[in-house]
């Protein structure tokens, strides 16, 4: 498939998107408040402009679904389940964005049962932490765009450089939960890009398709070009 309006060849975009989740018991789990609509809107972007895409994604919302319309689209749950299937197609991605908001941490072990709410007045969970994929993604990097989000409650560019440094990221998006522009869902947000050479671009008041736009386009400029001289 060409681009539209580029001869080029296309390239291929591996992205993640929406939350993970991590089973307590039978019905209950640990998650948190991502739609996937950015990782979503990344995809069909990258898709819209003629490229091949990998779309790995956790339980979405509803309204994100039209937006899959003609991608590779691997359903997961948790967060193990999405490190392995953003291993297995690592290798031939040029550019990875890891837009999904992976559990950080997972229940020791998952009941087999209903826990019953009378048996106790409290109920202790032990958790351990899950796999760091975009570090181990970092780790591995050869040819592949890095890019990754970084989301804060507080110092959030700082930690978002940090992020980039410590996990041999190219890009990251760093953004802020509080305030009158959530992060979660639709909307208009306001977002940080920083690249690894220490260029930074605030974009306000922007729709998520107008920030996938920009993401897709900023790395087709540095797939195309000598990203590595000219990010």
């Amino acid at each position: 498939m060409k681009r539209q309006g580029n001869s080029r060849k296309p390239f291929t975009f591996l992205i993640t998107a929406g939350p993970t989740i991590e089973s307590i018991d039978p019905v209950r789990f640990l998650s948190n408040f991502s739609t996937g609509r950015m990782g979503c809107e990344i995809a069909a972007e990258a898709r819209r402009r003629g490229h091949r895409v990998i779309l790995v994604h956790g339980p979405i919302d509803f309204s994100c679904r039209p937006l899959l319309k003609g991608l590779k689209a691997i359903g997961v749950m948790g967060a193990r389940q999405m490190r392995r299937e953003v291993l297995r197609h690592y290798g031939r991605a040029d550019c990875v964005i890891m837009a999904a908001a992976v559990s950080d941490f997972t229940p020791v072990r998952c009941l087999k049962g209903k826990i019953k709410r009378h048996r106790s007045k409290t109920l202790l969970l032990k958790l351990r932490r899950n796999p760091d994929i975009l570090a181990e993604l970092g780790e591995r990097k050869r040819k592949q765009l890095l890019i990754g989000f970084s989301l804060e409650t507080s110092n959030e560019i700082s930690r978002a450089r940090d992020k980039l440094n410590r996990k041999n990221l190219d890009m990251v998006v760093a953004n802020t939960v509080g305030g009158a522009k959530s992060p979660f869902g639709g909307g208009l947000k306001n977002i940080t890009i920083l690249r690894k050479t220490g260029k930074k671009k605030e974009i306000k008041e922007a729709g998520k398709h107008q920030i996938a736009g920009y993401l897709i386009r900023t790395a087709e400029n540095l797939l195309e070009g000598s990203w590595h001289k000219n990010a």
